[in-house]
């Protein structure tokens, strides 16, 4: 099963790449124009959504050059960087739940900054989850790929 190149990027994986941007861009956007109550935690939170973003982007364009990602490296990259923007994204996640749970109404904190911080851990989760479908659909192509590969070799 050869991966797409080009447009065919969007049909064959639409969900994924589509979804991994809007949503890491959200956390992105909503990071970015929150109150920091913690800054170490949000800085964390920050960086994760800027990195997966840009690596996510580098991806989307190196398959819609049509690069030769046919090969069983380019699948095992696919996973690793998914691998390990899953990892960022579940920290990232759980740091700013954390720092969301901490957050008293008071005089320097208002509900909408509370909401603000709500919805990027939403976001930030439900981009976890999409990142983690990523690595499972690769892990198959994988599978199917290596597969092919053995058939090949008989």
């Amino acid at each position: 099963m050869a991966r797409p190149s080009g447009v065919r990027v969007f049909i064959k994986y639409p969900a994924f790449f589509f979804w991994e941007l809007v949503l890491g861009g959200l956390v992105w956007i909503l990071i970015a124009s929150s109150l920091v109550p913690f800054p170490l935690t949000q800085g964390w939170v920050m960086f994760v959504s800027v990195f997966c973003f840009v690596g996510t982007t580098a991806l989307l364009f190196w398959y819609m050059c049509g690069s030769d990602y046919e090969e069983t490296s380019w699948v095992i990259l696919d996973i690793v960087y998914h691998c390990f923007a899953s990892m960022f994204y579940l920290s990232a996640s759980i740091l700013e739940a954390l720092a969301t749970n901490n957050m008293q109404e008071g005089s320097y904190f208002t509900y909408q900054h509370y909401l603000e911080n709500i919805f990027a851990t939403v976001f930030s989760y439900l981009a976890t989850l999409v990142y983690v479908q990523h690595v499972c659909a690769s892990c198959g192509i994988l599978d199917y790929s290596l597969g092919e590969d053995s058939d090949s070799d008989n």
